[in-house]
């Protein structure tokens, strides 16, 4: 790896990610240290994200390869959601739950213009979606045992054990609960 790659030299493992923007697929590894993929998507001295050994696909074909890369680079603002298959990658408790010891599951379901989530949210009480969206430093929320499914593209679903969302694409988001049941 050379050393303009923008991989701080605390690196001390990589992860399996696979990342999704408005139109591709990025199936790689990134960096991280060892506050994990929250710690990374939410650094603020960094706007961009390497994944390297990447495969990419577009959204439209989502199993068929377009192009295998040592790297690519993106920007972290066009990232949409980024998927791991273990709940540690996100990083410490400490850090996905935003330093709160105890928190309360929230089963949701949220979309953005291309993708519907549904998983699991765990606040730190009761749900407040402006604060949640507006406030604080954390671009990425995390959502647990989540399935992510294209809107256009049904086939294209990824069942995730984590998942971070760019809070700044979220469209709608809704409590599962509060599902209107059917009438007979």
């Amino acid at each position: 790896m050379s050393l303009d790659s923008g991989i701080s030299p605390r690196t001390s493992r990589f992860i399996t990610v696979d990342i999704f923007t408005s139109g591709y697929r990025a199936v790689g590894k990134v960096a991280v240290t060892s506050h994990g993929a929250m710690g990374m998507m939410n650094d603020t001295t960094h706007s961009s994200v390497d994944v390297s050994d990447a495969r990419m696909a577009r959204l439209l074909m989502p199993t068929k390869l377009v192009d295998h890369f040592e790297i690519v680079r993106m920007m972290k603002n066009k990232v949409h959601a980024m998927c791991m298959s273990r709940r540690e990658d996100l990083g410490p408790h400490a850090i996905v739950r935003g330093g709160y010891v105890s928190t309360v599951e929230h089963k949701i379901r949220l979309t953005t213009q291309m993708f519907e989530i549904e998983g699991v949210m765990e606040l730190p009480g009761r749900f407040d979606f402006t604060s949640l969206i507006t406030e604080g430093t954390r671009e990425f929320i995390p959502i647990f045992n989540a399935t992510l499914t294209a809107i256009l593209i049904p086939n294209l679903k990824v069942e995730s054990a984590g998942i971070l969302i760019n809070r700044k694409t979220v469209d709608i988001m809704a409590l599962l609960h509060q599902r209107v049941k059917p009438e007979n």
